[in-house]
This record gives structure tokens, sequence and C-alpha cells, in this order.
């Protein structure tokens, strides 16, 4: 198992390819889940999207655990205090996912998490990603790409990292006379 950094660049067409494709993975595996998990940040969109298709609630744990420059450095992981969701109660199969699984040590620890401040209502969880690393502490259930060793996945909204809501002006709004 090689810690060595190369790179794997996605683009917005094959994030979205990739999300169809666990989401026909996980209709495939007749799993009938009655709750959608997502961590935020990474796992907003997978989250949205399957909620979409499978026409199931989201509910939302905000996760943090990277941060240093161009948010690569792996920290502590910090959790919210609780679940944002709209129904009254956590689902009973929950499918908690994220867009990848790296150490694996958040999506370890968000089970323990979920467990703890919601096992009462919980009867199953699996994990879906969209890339899993073989030096993750945690296989997820279901994921549509695997690597052996540990690339740094470049994902389309990395740009937002560094990019500054001023250059976003600057970039975007061309010089004019128009009175604000």
């Amino acid at each position: 198992m090689s810690n060595a950094m190369s790179d794997f660049y996605v683009s917005w067409s094959d994030y979205y390819r990739t999300i169809e494709a666990l989401a026909i993975q996980i209709h495939q595996s007749q799993w009938a889940f009655n709750q959608i998990v997502c961590l935020a940040k990474g796992g907003l969109r997978v989250g949205d999207i399957l909620s979409r298709l499978f026409r199931q609630p989201l509910a939302i744990l905000a996760t943090a655990s990277y941060g240093g420059p161009n948010n690569q450095v792996r920290g502590s992981i910090t959790f919210g205090r609780d679940l944002t969701m709209t129904t009254a109660n956590l689902g009973s199969r929950v499918l908690v996912v994220d867009d990848l699984v790296d150490s694996g040590v958040t999506l370890q620890k968000t089970l323990t998490w979920l467990d703890r401040q919601y096992g009462f209502y919980i009867d199953e969880m699996r994990t879906a990603v969209l890339w899993y690393k073989h030096c993750s502490v945690i296989k997820p259930d279901y994921y549509v790409h695997e690597f052996a060793d540990n690339p740094w996945i470049h994902q389309p909204f990395e740009p937002y990292e560094t990019l500054s809501i001023a250059e976003l002006a600057t970039m975007l709004d061309p010089p004019s006379d128009r009175i604000a």
C-alpha cells in the first residue's frame, strides 16, 4: 500500500456521471433505505442527487477534517452539534454518503456518532462514496472508483477553495458605467 501522492482530476461531467453510477449500484443492490445522511461539505452534492433520485429524505451532518493550504491538510475531525433534517425522526435504514474515503476516519467516526446520537432509531446503516482509497480504515458498502494508491482527487469545485469573492467579481463583472 503506497502513500505516494499522485493526482486524479475529475471534470464536472465525470463527477455527475460518477454520482449516477453510484446511484445505479445502490439501486441494483435492492437495499431499501429510508433516509440519507450526507457529510458536508464533500457529500452535499452526492446526497442531494441521491435524495432526488431515490425520493428519500436528506439529513446533513456538518463535518470538517481538512484545512491548511488549499484545504489539503488532514487535521482533527469536527462534527456539527446535530443533524439538519426535515423529518421528525431519523430513518431506520440509513445510507451515509460522502464524496470519498481517504483515511476513512471521518466515515468511521460518523457511524459511531450516528449510533450514539440516533441509535435508538437506526436498524441498519450502509455507506456510499464516489472514491474509495485502499489506505482507508473502512471499506464503504458502495463505491464507484477504488484506488490502490493514495491520489489527491481534484474535484471540479476545487478552484473555489482558493478563489476569493473579490477575484470572482473581477472575473465575471466587466467594468461598466451602470449605477449600483
